[in-house]
């Protein structure tokens, strides 16, 4: 007799569950085609770990993204205030919507592009990006009777996969702003619950660890009472307030230690330089049936057949990656030069370029949105308070600032010195003195 239940088993959630209508999702070529996606692009060439795909993040997912629906749903869980948006349970509306957000958490990276973000920002046409091409795969003819079968709308899966920020042409109900919160919320997002689990299991860091067990139990729809507002949106009881804490703090330290290590920085550029020029219009595809064909498998072979042909446009780059010939850090963010100049990297990077010639330096500046993050708790006197106004740690959470300026290995040392010698000057915008 063939399951109707089928078993995944996961380093992260243990086991992964899909009936067999689901599965007829995950065996879909866009799906299958994020096997072959690293999800941390090359930055197993850092931490040689760092080899696990979108196919099993996404996996983790739509567990994820299971369970908070469950919680969030129970009648018990919810507020008196927003139980009109919310499916009585176990009606048909409750059951489909628990189905929709499954299917477009297994699926809201279907859209990426070869190396995952490495490549994203300079190398789609305007008007491009991943959330893009995750609607187009989602809507596609070759999804079309899957979702038939399975008797739920693709519109609707690609609503909740991308958002409403990125799904600007269609139109989002309160109660499927919460649900596309769920997967990709700033606060509790399950897809960043997941990816700093599995990316802090895989590259062996400690950085990415938290109690999301707790976490999720303690997740509530609530009002957003505290802006003077009675849109609903994701929040916590506040027995769940450090474990949000902690989650939080893992983030940062994640992109600290992790995302935004100088050489694996320093690879994806490498990456983007030799893609714009292997690339005949300098853009990957769009269209979808060519997005689907290419992988990091193709890109790879490529790399290796430039590393070793002088005549290939793509060569330098490729033989960086290969022959791990990579660019080397002259200067990192310093907050002595900081105070004394902002813009002190941009600064020592204008003058390198000066002095080593432009093609020889490149440039890593990211700062993060000086944006306050901040969400409903509900007290355990009954109130509805701001986490920022509950919680000193979250109000003092850093914000990920990073400034990078790398120098062909070349010029190394002579740069090196140079920098020794001249960083005062460069950094206070006085005239640079050779040497």
């Amino acid at each position: 007799m063939a399951k109707r239940i089928h078993e995944i088993r996961d380093p992260i959630h243990n086991f992964i569950r899909l009936d067999s209508g689901e599965r007829e999702v995950l065996d879909s070529r866009p799906f299958q085609r994020l096997r072959y996606i690293h999800q941390l692009a090359l930055t197993y060439l850092v931490y040689p770990g760092a080899t696990h795909r979108r196919f099993e993040h996404s996996l983790g997912v739509m567990e994820l993204a299971g369970r908070v629906y469950d919680i969030v749903t129970e009648p018990d869980n919810t507020h008196e205030s927003i139980r009109t948006i919310v499916p009585l349970h176990d009606s048909y509306d409750h059951q489909y919507w628990r189905r929709v957000l499954r299917m477009a958490a297994l699926c809201h990276d279907v859209g990426h592009l070869p190396f995952s973000h490495a490549a994203e920002k300079d190398l789609l046409p305007e008007g491009w990006d991943h959330e893009r091409l995750t609607i187009e795969s989602i809507q596609s003819r070759e999804m079309e009777s899957i979702w038939k079968d399975l008797k739920i709308q693709p519109d609707d899966v690609a609503k909740l996969a991308v958002g409403p920020k990125k799904y600007k042409d269609a139109t989002f109900s309160d109660w499927e702003t919460i649900l596309s919160e769920i997967i990709i919320g700033d606060a509790f997002g399950v897809d960043r619950m997941d990816y700093l689990l599995r990316d802090s299991h895989h590259a062996g860091v400690a950085y990415g660890k938290f109690d999301y067990y707790r976490l999720i139990d303690t997740i509530r729809i609530l009002p957003s009472e505290y802006e003077d507002s009675t849109e609903p949106a994701l929040g916590i009881e506040e027995g769940g307030l450090h474990s949000a804490e902690s989650m939080l703090l893992a983030r940062y330290f994640m992109y600290m230690q992790l995302y935004f290590h100088h050489v694996r920085r320093i690879y994806d550029i490498h990456l983007k330089d030799f893609l714009k020029k292997w690339l005949s219009n300098g853009y990957l595809p769009v269209t979808l049936d060519e997005h689907l064909k290419l992988t990091d498998n193709e890109v790879t072979a490529e790399l290796q057949k430039a590393a070793r042909d002088e005549n290939h446009p793509g060569h330098d780059p490729a033989r960086r990656i290969i022959n791990r010939e990579h660019f080397r850090l002259l200067y990192h963010r310093n907050p002595d030069d900081f105070h004394k100049n902002p813009n002190a990297a941009k600064a020592i990077y204008d003058a390198a370029c000066n002095k080593f010639g432009a093609e020889n330096v490149r440039h890593d500046p990211y700062e993060q949105k000086k944006s306050v993050l901040d969400f409903p708790i509900l007290d355990n006197d009954g109130r509805i308070v701001s986490s920022q106004a509950k919680s000193v740690t979250l109000k003092n959470v850093p914000i990920v600032a990073v400034d990078h300026v790398f120098i062909s290995p070349k010029y190394r040392k002579d740069a090196k010195d140079w920098l020794e010698q001249n960083r005062e000057i460069i950094i206070t915008r006085k005239e640079v003195e050779e040497s």
